[in-house]
């Protein structure tokens, strides 16, 4: 009995062993290849749980995620024949496993190296069309976009793919840098006057506008004033008519008393008027009552 226990006890480690060596697993940052006595015959697991036969197959993984490589200052010519050194550096990320294999024996250093001289051989040819000013001020988007666009197809071949170069620095020769950066302060500050001169034209305009529709307000305004100026001395001459016509002696007598009282009776005011005069009528009246 002890000894059918044993035995039984090994073939289950056996077993174990067994299917332990007969599983493998992919994480989801990973990609694998299976192998049968050194030729691949998958590539494109899933992440999870996969079998395999022990001692006939082997699995290699490597990292599926973007990776990053510096590369040093390298020389470039210029549509001009001027020499500028740039350093940059690109991110990348394993495309085709199988390929990635094939082209670089799973090696990242190899593989960084091949797609460097790809990227390398695309800035040559980007910074070969262009003058130093136009590298100096061209757009990153479009500087990148051009480099990626020229190494697409290689680093297919690679079974990478090439997510970005970025340049981290131009160095002028010393000899063009001044008149580089001069031309470019003089592109700025032509650029600078004629966004001033449109500036100004715009405010002139818009003043010009503003001091239209000013006058135009004011004159529509005075035009109204006028006119009701006009139509209220109209209603006051009505009233000061209907008035008068109803009862024209108390009319005039009212109108001398306000005459009288803001021409007599002010201090150091002197007033020298014949007392037979009209201005009088009604206190001559009142006096020979």
């Amino acid at each position: 009995m002890a000894n059918r226990g044993f035995l039984v006890l090994i073939l289950a480690a056996v077993v174990v062993f067994t299917l332990a060596m007969s599983t493998f697993t992919v994480r989801e940052t990973e990609l694998a290849i299976k192998f049968r006595f050194g030729e691949i015959v998958r590539a494109d697991y899933a992440p999870g749980l996969h079998f395999m036969i022990p001692m006939v197959n082997n699995i290699r993984k490597f990292e599926r995620r973007i990776d990053t490589k510096n590369y040093p200052s390298e020389q470039f010519l210029t549509s001009e024949g001027k020499i500028l050194r740039i350093d940059f550096y690109i991110k990348w990320r394993i495309s085709d496993v199988g390929t990635y294999y094939q082209a670089a024996g799973g090696d990242r250093e190899i593989a960084a190296g091949r797609l460097g001289s790809i990227v390398k051989d695309g800035i040559k040819g980007v910074i070969a069309r262009r003058t130093i000013q136009q590298v100096v001020a061209a757009e990153r988007a479009e500087f990148t976009g051009e480099i990626l666009k020229l190494a697409d197809d290689s680093t297919k071949g690679l079974g990478l793919q090439l997510v970005d170069v970025r340049v981290k620095k131009i160095d002028l020769p010393e000899e063009v840098s001044e008149s580089v950066f001069s031309r470019m302060r003089q592109d700025f500050d032509r650029q600078a006057k004629r966004l001033r001169a449109e500036g100004e034209e715009s405010a002139e305009k818009l003043r010009s506008e503003a001091d239209r529709q000013r006058t135009e307000l004011l004159a529509e305004a005075y035009r109204e004033s006028e006119i009701i100026r006009g139509e209220g001395d109209a209603k006051s001459a009505e009233i000061y008519a209907r008035a008068y016509n109803r009862n024209a002696e108390f009319y005039s007598f009212h109108r001398s008393l306000q005459a009288y009282r803001e021409a007599i009776g002010t201090d150091n005011d002197v007033l020298v008027i014949s007392p037979d005069s009209e201005f009088f009528k009604y206190l001559n009246r009142a006096n020979r009552r």
